[in-house]
């Protein structure tokens, strides 16, 4: 655990890694909203890509797209890690599966490969290596 962030930011990523997206925008949420920068847009990636998750389990592809889209974008400025998370890791599984979906979304009668990989391309937060 990093000393810098909160326990509150540290219960979202676990939350996150156990596929618990909707709480975890929950505590993200709350974080995000007293927040100041650059912790701010930080918790605002992370819980877009959250919240484009709890999408796309159900099976909103559209929303799931536009989110993981905007959360990766916002994480873009804290490469390669920021408060003891590995953000080159999220931000790269994540661009994985938006490019994975949106493949999915021009080819709505292929088989659905997505589906079978769906756990193999989620992201997970780990921790920074530096």
């Amino acid at each position: 655990m990093n000393e810098t962030m909160s326990e509150e930011f540290w219960q979202g990523v676990e939350q996150f890694n156990a596929g618990q997206f909707y709480a975890c925008h929950d505590i993200l949420e709350a974080l995000w909203i007293d927040s100041i920068e650059p912790d701010k847009t930080f918790y605002q990636g992370i819980l877009q890509i959250a919240v484009g998750l709890y999408h796309l389990g159900n099976h909103n592809l559209r929303g799931a797209m536009i989110l993981l889209g905007e959360g990766s974008n916002r994480l873009r400025r804290y490469l390669p890690s920021y408060g003891g998370i590995n953000v080159e890791e999220l931000f790269t599984e994540s661009v994985d599966l938006l490019k994975a979906l949106q493949q999915e979304s021009l080819q709505p009668m292929a088989n659905n490969k997505l589906a079978e990989n769906q756990a193999r391309l989620l992201p997970s937060i780990s921790l920074s290596k530096l």
